[in-house]
């Protein structure tokens, strides 16, 4: 059988669009595709190359049946990790099968049922801030919500709104820095000596002792809030012994960074396409007002929110829909321990790979109409099933917290609807792809019902 050559893209084509590439490099990535087909490999200059592909089956190959071949590239284990230590999302090998299975049950549906009445008091209060009858920016608001939600969710009650806002600017600072050093590599030396990378590795040191100080007020207390921090405190090796402190916080930054940067990017997208199709935005409300559990969100009534959740179907669904066209993680790298093969390409030793989520999601040939924004295709829990939806991953290291997530989106996207009739201007929505795919310039006009 004859060996499959991959479509190269010259190191020139690179150069000559290094511009455009800085600012936005999907339309690049996307031309590539087109003309080359589903797997292409792009050249860096100095023997260094990146195979892209919207292949749902090679992702899948990748990810799930033969991962163990496959780890994640420098990106994360090395350059994120520096900022945020070695996590459930930047380690690898046996330290992450051993916190995976550590971590695991606090993630669990009936653990995260405790957890509810305090998101629902974090989305209420974030949406507070909304100004009526004006148009806004969402996006800084629901990024505030989704940062409160985690930050409420690991410490209950002793975190004060200051030190929140203190954590959450050392994130997006250090998330800000971390797309510097990426998308300007001609800089990497000042990065490295002039001092920038430094003071934001410093950031993380201060943002490490404001945690540890967390930590040390829980155990001190010795009182039990519930939270994800007890979850963890609790949690057990197979040895018998509980988490060390130094691992406890590189977790706790880490479910920072992962919980709510994404979230908030969900939400902020799922608002602009539910302004932009109104019968979509009504059928929601009707849906969420029309709920006999309807009354147990306004008690935050922890028992009765998981079933208010579960009747929330058409709301998951446009959930979905959402992060279909515009998936938060956007992109998922890999690079191969020893040479490998798919569909009769050799895919040689220490290759880099990567796979645009966002190209998988708007694939023709497994999407029907894949630019509509259509919530009913995903009825009937088809998004599960579907080999081309990689919301949040796939294989082993799907993320962790997938349902956290989208219990927090649903509530989130249902108080919003209840409260306000969501306007938008007749105009495209913007992205703006970093680590993860953001939305800019989100402005939206709110109405109350």
């Amino acid at each position: 059988m004859k060996e499959k050559i991959i479509p190269t893209v010259p190191f020139f084509a690179f150069l000559k669009n290094a511009n455009k590439i800085v600012k936005n490099p999907l339309p690049f990535h996307h031309k590539n595709f087109e003309e080359k087909g589903d797997t292409f490999r792009l050249k860096l200059g100095a023997g260094k190359s990146v195979i892209f592909s919207r292949n749902p089956e090679f992702a899948m190959y990748t990810l799930q049946k033969n991962q163990r071949n496959y780890t994640k590239s420098k990106i994360q284990t090395k350059d994120l990790s520096k900022y945020v230590g070695k996590g459930l999302l930047t380690s690898e090998g046996e330290l992450w099968k051993k916190q995976r299975r550590l971590i695991q049950p606090a993630f669990h549906k009936k653990q995260l049922e405790q957890l509810l009445d305090t998101v629902v008091e974090a989305i209420q209060k974030e949406t507070n801030r909304i100004i009526p009858n004006t148009s806004i920016d969402i996006f800084p608001i629901l990024n505030d919500l989704a940062f409160q939600t985690v930050a409420k969710a690991l410490f209950k009650s002793e975190i004060d709104t200051a030190v929140i806002e203190r954590l959450q600017y050392i994130t997006e600072e250090t998330q800000q820095m971390l797309v510097k050093e990426l998308r300007q590599p001609f800089k990497a030396l000042y990065f490295k000596y002039g001092g920038p990378v430094k003071k934001h590795i410093n950031l993380t040191v201060e943002a490490r002792g404001i945690l540890k100080a967390l930590v040390d007020q829980r155990r001190e207390s010795g009182e039990r809030q519930g939270d994800l921090l007890d979850m963890l405190l609790d949690a057990r090796y197979e040895d018998g012994t509980g988490i060390e402190e130094s691992q406890l916080l590189d977790e706790i930054l880490i479910l920072f960074v992962a919980g709510h940067e994404t979230t908030s990017n969900a939400l902020t997208f799922t608002l602009q396409l539910l302004a932009r199709h109104q019968d979509v935005q009504e059928k929601v409300y009707t849906e969420c007002v029309g709920s006999k559990e309807d009354s147990a969100f306004a008690k935050a009534n922890t028992a009765s929110l998981l079933a208010y959740i579960k009747h929330c179907e058409y709301t998951k669904q446009v959930i979905e829909e959402s992060m279909r066209l515009y998936p938060p993680a956007y992109f998922v790298d890999r690079v191969n321990y020893k040479e490998d093969s798919f569909d009769e390409i050799t895919i040689e030793k220490e290759s880099n790979l990567l796979f645009s989520i966002i190209e998988i999601h708007k694939h023709k040939d497994f999407w029907e109409d894949p630019e509509a924004f259509n919530p009913d295709r995903f009825a009937n829990n088809a998004g599960m099933k579907h080999k081309a939806y990689f919301p949040f991953g796939a294989g082993p290291r799907m993320c962790i917290g997938n349902n956290f997530a989208m219990y927090e989106m649903i509530l989130a996207v249902t108080e919003i609807v209840k409260r306000y009739k969501i306007i938008a201007k007749d105009t495209p929505i913007e992205i703006k792809p970093l680590i993860t795919l953001k939305p800019q310039n989100a402005m939206l006009e709110f109405i109350p019902r």
